[in-house]
C-alpha cells in the first residue's frame, strides 16, 4: 500500500514536472532565441508582428466621414493630426514639434466647397432656340477647390496654357480679349521636363496652378475653365475669380463647331511653341458656393525616437507620410489610397522601431505632413524648420498611396543607389515583392512630399504602390478613393520593408 502511494505522488510528481516544462517550453517559443536585439530571429519577430489588419484599421478611421476628408486648416484635420500624435505618444515616440507638442503649425489659408455648384453650356438649335447643357458633377467637371463663390454667365475664350512670358517671345493673351469672360486652358506647360530639360526649366514658372488662375485674373477673367478633370485644392485663391476643373466631354463641347480639336491645337502649340488663341463663341454658365478662410494653419505632426551614439544620434533618418486629403468637392473625398495608406504604414513602421528595444545609433524622425494637397506646404515649412538639420539627414523614405497594388515603386530610387541598395537587397532577402526603382530629375512643379527633401539634397526614395486591377471609375482625387479599393497585404509587406531599412539605416 505504502508503495503504491509512493508510486502515486511519484507520477504526479514527473506529471507536474512535465507541464511546467511545457509551459516554459512555450512561453521560451514565444520569445526570440537569441538576447541580441539586432539578431535576426528578433527582427523576424518584431517584423512578423506588423499586421495588415491593424494597417486596414488604421486606413478606416482616417478614411471615415467623421474626420471630413482631412482638409489641413479645419477642426477635422486637427482631430485626426490628434489621434495620429496620440498613438505615436502611445509607444512612447517623443514629440518633437513646437514646444515640446507634436505639432509643428504653419500658416495654410483654406477654401471649403459646399454644395450648389453646377456647370453648364448654352447650346444654340437650328431653330434658333437656346437651350443649356448642364454637367454632371464629378463626371464631368469638379467645382474649383479654391474657387471665389458667385455665378459667371460669359463667353469661353481659348487660351492655350495660359501664359505671358515675353522673355519667351509667347503670351497666350496677346490678340483675344478676355475681359470679364471664362479663359479654357491647360495644365502644365508647353514643354516638358523630358523633351528638354534646360528649356523646360524656362516654362516651368508657367506650369503652377497658381501661376495660371494669378494671370487670367491679372487679364481681367471672370472665371478659368481648367482642362484637369479632379479636385484640387492645390491653387491659390484669388478674390472674384471663379474656377471648374473639366474633362473631356466639356471641352470637346466648346470646341465643336468651331473647326478646331482641343488635342490638334494642343499638339500644335507643343511642336510650334506659339499660341493659338481664340474666341470660342460659346457661353458658360459656372456657378461654385465656397468659404475662403485665409485664417487657417496647418500643422505637421513631428515625433522622434533618439538615438544612442553621442554623435550619430545628431544624424537622423526620416520617415514620412501625408495626413492630409481634400475635404469636400462637394462630395466627401474620403482619402483612403491617397494617402490613408501611406499614414497607416507609418503608423506601422513607427510601433515595431518602438517595441523593438534596439539601441539605435542615429534618430529616427516620423513626419506626417499637413497641406500635402494644398501645394506641399507642410514638407516645405518642415524642411525649411526641420527637427535635425537636412544637412544630418542621411536618408528621407516618404510613402505616398501605398494601399493599392501587387508590386511597389521606390521613386529616386536611382539617384540614389547606396540607399537603393539597401532596399534592393532587404526585400529579396526578406520580403519578395516586385520592387523597381526609377530615376527623376526632380524638375517638375513639386508634387509630393520628397521634392522638398530632395531639393534640400536628403538622399530621399518616395515609396509608392503598382500593379492593381482597373478600376470601373476613376479614384484618384475623387469620392472612390475609399476603403473598398485598398489592399491590406501590400501595406503590410512596405511596413516590414521599410522597417527593416530604417533599422540598418539607423544602426549602421
Amino acid at each position: 500500500m505504502i508503495a503504491r502511494l509512493h508510486r502515486s505522488r511519484l507520477a504526479w510528481l514527473c506529471c507536474g514536472v512535465i507541464l511546467l516544462s511545457g509551459v516554459v517550453l512555450a512561453q521560451e517559443s514565444r520569445q526570440p532565441a537569441s538576447g541580441d536585439p539586432l539578431s535576426e530571429d528578433r527582427l523576424m519577430a518584431v517584423m512578423h508582428a506588423v499586421s495588415s489588419h491593424t494597417l486596414l484599421d488604421y486606413v478606416k478611421e482616417m478614411a471615415s466621414p467623421k474626420y471630413q476628408g482631412r482638409l489641413t486648416g479645419t477642426a477635422s484635420y486637427d482631430a485626426i493630426a490628434k489621434w495620429t500624435a496620440d498613438l505615436l505618444a502611445s509607444w512612447k515616440v517623443n514629440p518633437a514639434g513646437d514646444q515640446g507638442t507634436f505639432y509643428q503649425k504653419f500658416p495654410n489659408p483654406y477654401t471649403l466647397v459646399l454644395p450648389g455648384a453646377s456647370l453648364s453650356l448654352d447650346i444654340k438649335l437650328p431653330n434658333g432656340e437656346t437651350i443649356k447643357r448642364p454637367y454632371v458633377l464629378e463626371e464631368e467637371f469638379f467645382p474649383g477647390s479654391t474657387s471665389d463663390s458667385g455665378t459667371v454667365t460669359a463667353e469661353v475664350v481659348y487660351v492655350g496654357y495660359g501664359a505671358t512670358a515675353p522673355e519667351l517671345g509667347y503670351d497666350d493673351y496677346a490678340g483675344v480679349d478676355v475681359k470679364g469672360k471664362l479663359v479654357m486652358m491647360e495644365p502644365e506647360a508647353p514643354v516638358g521636363p523630358d523633351r528638354d530639360p534646360e528649356l523646360f526649366k524656362k516654362w516651368r514658372p508657367y506650369s503652377f496652378h497658381d501661376y495660371k488662375a494669378q494671370n487670367a485674373a491679372k487679364h481681367g477673367a471672370a472665371g478659368m475653365v481648367y482642362n484637369y478633370h479632379l479636385a484640387n485644392p492645390n491653387c491659390v485663391f484669388v478674390k472674384g475669380l471663379g474656377l471648374a476643373y473639366v474633362g473631356r466631354a466639356v471641352w470637346d463641347d466648346v470646341f465643336a463647331g468651331t473647326g478646331k480639336k482641343r488635342d490638334d491645337v494642343v499638339k500644335a502649340i507643343r511642336s510650334t511653341l506659339a499660341p493659338a488663341s481664340f474666341a470660342t463663341g460659346k457661353v458658360m454658365t459656372m456657378k461654385n458656393v465656397t468659404e475662403y478662410h485665409p485664417e487657417g494653419v496647418g500643422s505637421n505632426v513631428v515625433g522622434f525616437i533618439e538615438g544612442t551614439d553621442p554623435v550619430l544620434k545628431q544624424e537622423a533618418i526620416v520617415i514620412g507620410a501625408h495626413l492630409d486629403h481634400l475635404g469636400f468637392n462637394p462630395f466627401l473625398m474620403p482619402g483612403a489610397h491617397d494617402n490613408a495608406s501611406g499614414v497607416a504604414v507609418l503608423l506601422g513602421v513607427a510601433e515595431a522601431l518602438a517595441s523593438s528595444r534596439i539601441p539605435f545609433k542615429r534618430s529616427i524622425v516620423f513626419v506626417v505632413f499637413g497641406a500635402e494637397e494644398q501645394g506641399v506646404k507642410g514638407s516645405e515649412f518642415y524642411v525649411a524648420h526641420p527637427f535635425i538639420p537636412n544637412d544630418k539627414t542621411r536618408a528621407m523614405l516618404n510613402l505616398e498611396s501605398v494601399g493599392r497594388g501587387e508590386s511597389i515603386s521606390a521613386g529616386s530610387g536611382r539617384n540614389f543607389p547606396q540607399l537603393w541598395e539597401v532596399i534592393d537587397r532587404l526585400n529579396k532577402k526578406y520580403i519578395h515583392r516586385p520592387v523597381s526603382a526609377s530615376a527623376n530629375a526632380n524638375l517638375a512643379r513639386p508634387r509630393q512630399d520628397a521634392a522638398h527633401f530632395l531639393w534640400a539634397n536628403v538622399p530621399t526614395i518616395s515609396f509608392g504602390t503598382l500593379g492593381s486591377k482597373p478600376l470601373p471609375y476613376a479614384s484618384y482625387h475623387t469620392s472612390k478613393d475609399s476603403i473598398d479599393i485598398i489592399t491590406p497585404e501590400i501595406m503590410e509587406d512596405l511596413s516590414r520593408l521599410v522597417f527593416l531599412a530604417t533599422v540598418e539605416l539607423a544602426t549602421k
